[in-house]
């Protein structure tokens, strides 16, 4: 705690109420989202096909709409964009506790969604702006505050939900209200880096044009897909795991592996960013991160090919495959911001952000349709090895595909580019 508030307390004000803000906005997110489709479900008694319609608007709303968040940052400045969706998400929290109309629901499910594709390429973008020759130990300081917030919100949406889930919505409501308020009063507006007036005479057209035109960017999204299926398999594979290892303990279990992850992020970030800037430059950082990423399944691939488990095995399986997963992902985090600032070259940031997210949300997508399929085809031949090591090989070729970026030099700022020639 000490080093976190050291760093903390070494940046300029600004960011650290950027570092405050994000921190609560995953505190109340995950205060509710985890109990939705319970609540859904249950008290709503809606069919599971209306449950997933609501999740998937949430979804859709907010990994697709990145690319509209990010414009409207570069367009006006980055403060209105974080107001404006801490303002819906407040909406949106309230009428999800309150309403029981599918329709209304849906629309609440979408404001929820838009929300976050509203304030966070522009976040990204204020905090790499104000952090100026910083951006690594901002980003890995600001991953705390995210994780912290990711660890705390499902506890105390726990002990809310005893009460009533409107009291979980309204609570989770209240902070984002808040920090609406916050916001108004203490966030400095902020036109959008490298772009004096804050775009509004730039072109949404043109606007994305210029960031498609960024070859090197580009390749780096795609080349980082990987990266985000593989920690997406925290809410899937792993579940899925547990639930074969433990039956009806499987819940608890992925519970705790879900606390273990964001603790050792919490814990880890800031030593192993250090760490990391004392051996490697960011790009050699990024490729030895996401190589660990990969390695990260490698103990479920070799006890899966083992046979039949003990619960004690499966369990440290599970763990240490938790364990490297969060080491590597906090490794690669704070220098793959980095380098999208960086690859940018410092102008449209937050649109390279919107289109960076957008490109890995879909991504996500198209990657957890391959491992449900591939999990369903390997449980059906007793062959789970086979999903493991697709996942571990996933992580290797992610490696792979950024080490070849960065010896061909496609990962050097265009400005660096400029310099030499």
């Amino acid at each position: 705690m000490k080093a976190l508030w050291t760093s903390t307390m070494s940046f300029p004000r600004t960011v650290r109420l950027l570092m405050a803000n994000q921190f609560a906005i995953n505190l109340a997110f995950y205060m509710l989202m985890p109990y939705l489709a319970a609540h859904l479900a249950g008290e709503l008694g809606l069919a599971a096909w209306a449950v997933g319609l609501v999740l998937g608007v949430r979804n859709f709303s907010q990994q697709g709409m990145f690319l509209i968040g990010g414009t409207i940052a570069d367009r006006f400045g980055y403060k209105t964009p974080i107001m404006a969706g801490c303002l819906l998400r407040t909406a949106g929290f309230a009428l999800l506790g309150a309403v029981d109309s599918l329709p209304v629901l849906v629309l609440a499910s979408a404001a929820t969604g838009f929300a976050g594709a509203l304030f966070n390429p522009a976040v990204r973008a204020y905090l790499a702006a104000e952090s100026g020759g910083r951006r690594v130990e901002a980003f890995a300081t600001f991953n705390v505050y995210y994780q912290a917030g990711m660890l705390a919100g499902p506890l105390v949406g726990l002990a809310l939900l005893a009460a009533d889930f409107r009291l979980v919505c309204l609570a989770a409501a209240g902070i984002f209200a808040v920090l609406t308020v916050l916001q108004s009063r203490w966030l400095p507006a902020r036109p959008a880096a490298g772009d004096g007036g804050g775009g509004r005479e730039t072109r949404v057209l043109t606007q994305w044009r210029t960031v498609v035109a960024n070859r090197p960017f580009l390749l780096f999204s795609w080349a980082m897909i990987g990266s985000y299926v593989l920690t997406f398999q925290v809410y899937l594979a792993l579940p899925l795991a547990a639930g074969d290892a433990f039956g009806r303990a499987g819940t608890q279990a992925t519970t705790l592996l879900f606390v273990l992850s964001a603790a050792v992020a919490v814990a880890g970030q800031l030593r192993l960013t250090g760490w990391a800037k004392a051996r490697w430059n960011g790009q050699d950082a990024l490729v030895r991160g996401l190589g660990v990423m990969g390695v990260a399944f490698l103990p479920l691939a070799l006890v899966a090919a083992g046979g039949a488990l003990s619960p004690a095995v499966a369990l440290s399986a599970l763990a240490a495959a938790v364990i490297a997963l969060a080491v590597g992902g906090a490794i690669v985090y704070p220098f793959e911001m980095d380098t999208v600032t960086s690859l940018s070259g410092n102008r449209l940031v937050a649109t390279h952000y919107g289109l960076y997210n957008t490109v890995s949300g879909l991504g996500i997508t198209l990657g957890n349709l391959a491992t449900g399929a591939l999990w369903d085809y390997a449980q059906r031949h007793q062959a789970l090895w086979l999903v493991w090591t697709a996942l571990a090989l996933t992580g290797g070729a992610c490696a792979a595909a950024v080490h070849l970026l960065a010896r061909t030099g496609r990962l050097t700022p265009p400005g660096l580019h400029t310099a030499t020639a």
